[in-house]
């Protein structure tokens, strides 16, 4: 106060917003939102895809006893079988003894055997325990789907043939002619069968389904397409619907690779394996992009 011997000092006043009007400032200023906008993938969604084909491989890889494992001692024993026990050593098939004959017929038909059973019954599972959504929801066109599932089947049929071959060897003398045609009918029956998985899981609605398409469709097609025999040795009109079978190219390719003799056109088994697997991709895209069976 005046004459009290101290500086006058300004009055403190209270500002409006002590008591819960705003601040002038603060009027002109809007609250700050994240700027929220669609994620950009491009063409392709690589990370996506990645992570489903990689979900599909790790699938298998957990329970390597019965998805690597059990096909090995299925194959030895089916070795067993028909080299030993039916006189196997003492027979040949084009001047070379029956088991190595019999051993590159026996490598695919694992191959594609496993290839199909991955895809099928991870799709199967997936609809019957109701988690199917999971792999639905995520941005993933019809074909990343198509192709993170099948892959999956691919590198599990490799792998089952490539640790198939090796267990062979001490039972077995394996040639190896042509690697690239190896290479070549290994990846296309993973794929071939792989693809048929994806749709046959697609398709079934339970187990039953699919322990149907794997009697009554992949068991006699593989079991008829050469595997144990010689289709040169089969009367018309069986030798004519052997070339029939898709198996048959699958098997008789491989074969060829390892030792140099081919009871089909080669060219011609090159050219079924592109067709059956462009149609089998056909199919799967159409499958996923329609929602086929998948839509509640």
């Amino acid at each position: 106060m005046p004459g009290d011997g101290r500086p006058d000092r300004p009055v403190a006043r209270r500002a409006a917003t002590d008591y819960g009007a705003p601040h002038p400032i603060m009027t002109n200023l809007a609250p700050i939102a994240p700027v929220l906008s669609p994620r950009r993938y491009g063409a392709v969604n690589w990370l996506g895809l990645w992570t489903l084909s990689a979900r599909e491989i790790r699938r298998f890889m957990k329970v390597s006893t019965q998805t690597i494992a059990a096909p090995v001692v299925t194959t030895l024993l089916l070795l067993a079988v028909f080299a030993l026990a039916l006189g196997g050593s003492l027979r040949q098939v084009g001047g070379l003894p029956f088991s190595e004959f019999l051993a590159p017929g026996l490598i695919v038909m694992t191959m594609a055997q496993n290839a199909f059973a991955n895809t099928s019954s991870s799709l199967v599972i997936s609809k019957v325990q109701g988690n199917i959504v999971d792999s639905l929801m995520p941005p993933l066109s019809a074909t990343e789907l198509t192709i993170g599932f099948a892959a999956g089947g691919v590198v599990r049929g490799l792998v089952v043939g490539a640790v198939v071959a090796i267990c062979l060897l001490p039972f077995v003398t394996i040639h190896i002619a042509h690697p690239g045609w190896i290479v070549f009918h290994g990846f296309m029956a993973s794929l071939m069968l792989s693809l048929l998985g994806v749709a046959a899981g697609v398709w079934s609605e339970k187990f039953d389904h699919i322990a149907a398409v794997t009697n009554f469709v992949v068991t006699p097609l593989a079991f008829l397409s050469g595997t144990f025999y010689t289709i040169d040795r089969l009367p018309e009109p069986w030798h004519a619907v052997a070339l029939l079978n898709p198996f048959f190219y699958m098997i008789d390719g491989f074969r060829y690779g390892f030792i140099g003799h081919a009871d089909g056109g080669l060219m011609t088994g090159v050219a079924v394996l592109i067709a059956v697997n462009a149609a089998l991709l056909a199919l799967c895209h159409w499958m996923f992009r329609s929602g086929y069976k998948l839509r509640a």
